[in-house]
């Protein structure tokens, strides 16, 4: 069901935008029909990329005045990028839909829902988000999940990652590549065992790790919700780390790793953790004669956005587990980082058509992995919603990979 339109606003969307040949170079052949998930649901071409672009375009020039439905149709992207390889043009969508979206907030022509604000706001104030999570790392802990979103798993409740980190650091002292590790807001409030699990793969295979207390929140939320402090958030992360003694910053997920490239552009490389370990000889677990089955979903913003083939093969064999691509893998989830709880029917919609491969899925247990926590997120509410009935796992892929807490470490 479409939700009521917002008033208009005499300003246009792209006014600020210095090139506007951006608008102008579709060249409306429609290839990114096929794989935009809002037009696969719709059939309505204003809910597609040439569509949008063509609005737009149209209120940028003066030929169509602010409309209601520019904004709507706007609101509708899910952000996955997918349509940027598919456009022999090149167009840049993605930055265009950033401006956009920022000046449909800024000119009142978007209104943010408040909760979403909030978690804005605390989330680029990683001490304060942090604190306030604190009860949901706990339940989650103890087995309890809060919210339908929330996937198992055992956060350390008080210990942060940075402090992890140098714990290990003193420990097994690794002698090979030093990398800085982005620990994410969301990543290190809610799901620190996937921070904690990163840190052991690395120094497990000598890779030294540092974790810089000063980095923030890359931008990604705030971007997604066309809010006005991302340049700050990333000159705050540009500070943290472009003077470190390190080869790359990595990530261990992929829209936080997108967003922070945007900061970091031109100087330190910013590098998807699962593709840095891909050019490595990595340690691999025995699963023995495990007899589950590992299917692999590719994030949006790993293969669209950072322009990666996907997650290498080695470090995919590397967790012992059979394997193979997930139906449908390169296609979105619905998550779209705020996209799920925008407009969760939509959302929803997207991932029944995409999760339904697990009802007959083989193997004991069924493994849904994939190397982004949003994407986590929105896998779980397969479950939580029924349109999985069968028992399925999803896991970080650098879960798949972690030694576990008692390793030890011979270089």
């Amino acid at each position: 069901m479409t939700p009521p339109l917002p008033t208009g606003s005499s300003c246009h969307p792209l006014a600020t935008i210095s090139d506007r040949d951006m608008l102008s170079s579709c060249v409306h052949c429609g290839l990114c029909l096929e794989v935009c998930p809002t037009y696969q649901l719709s059939g309505d071409e204003n809910n597609s990329p040439r569509g949008r672009l063509r609005l737009w375009r149209e209120e940028a020039d003066g030929r169509l005045a602010p409309d209601p439905w520019t904004v709507s149709y706007t609101e509708e992207c899910v952000g996955c990028l997918a349509c940027e390889p598919a456009c022999p043009a090149k167009v840049p969508y993605g930055e265009i839909l950033e401006h956009t979206r920022h000046q449909h907030v800024a000119t009142g022509r978007t209104r943010t829902p408040l909760k979403l604000r909030a978690a804005a706001a605390m989330a680029s104030r990683p001490w304060l988000f942090n604190l306030v999570m604190t009860p949901a790392r706990f339940l989650r802990r103890w087995g309890a999940l809060p919210l339908r979103l929330f996937f198992p798993g055992k956060p350390a409740v008080a210990l942060s990652t940075a402090r992890y980190a140098e714990q290990l650091m003193r420990q097994y002292r690794p002698t090979g590549p030093r990398v800085a590790l982005l620990t994410g807001c969301l990543m290190e409030a809610v799901f620190r065992e996937i921070n904690f699990a990163t840190v052991r793969v690395l120094i497990e295979n000598n890779v030294q790790v540092v974790v810089p207390e000063s980095q923030g929140c890359c931008g990604a939320m705030q971007e997604h919700l066309g809010l006005d402090n991302v340049d700050q958030l990333r000159e705050g992360n540009r500070k943290a780390f472009s003077s470190l003694d390190v080869v790359a910053v990595v990530a261990n997920s992929s829209g936080c790793g997108l967003a922070l490239g945007k900061a970091l552009k031109g100087g330190m490389p910013v590098r998807d953790v699962l593709d840095f370990l891909g050019g490595m000889n990595l340690k691999k677990r025995d699963r023995g004669n495990s007899k589950a089955r590992l299917y692999i979903d590719l994030p949006c913003h790993l293969v669209h956005g950072q322009k990666l083939a996907g997650i290498p093969e080695t470090v995919l064999n590397a967790t012992g587990y059979r394997w193979e691509l997930a139906p449908q893998a390169r296609d979105c989830c619905g998550s779209g980082g705020v996209y799920n709880l925008q407009k969760p029917d939509s959302a929803r919609e997207i991932l029944a058509k995409k999760s339904d491969f697990l009802n007959t899925a083989q193997g004991d247990p069924v493994i849904l992995g994939t190397s982004n926590h949003v994407c986590m997120m929105q896998w779980n509410t397969a479950r939580a919603d029924g349109l999985v009935r069968k028992p399925f796992e999803v896991k970080h892929v650098i879960q798949l990979l972690d030694p576990g807490e008692g390793f030890s470490a011979t270089y």
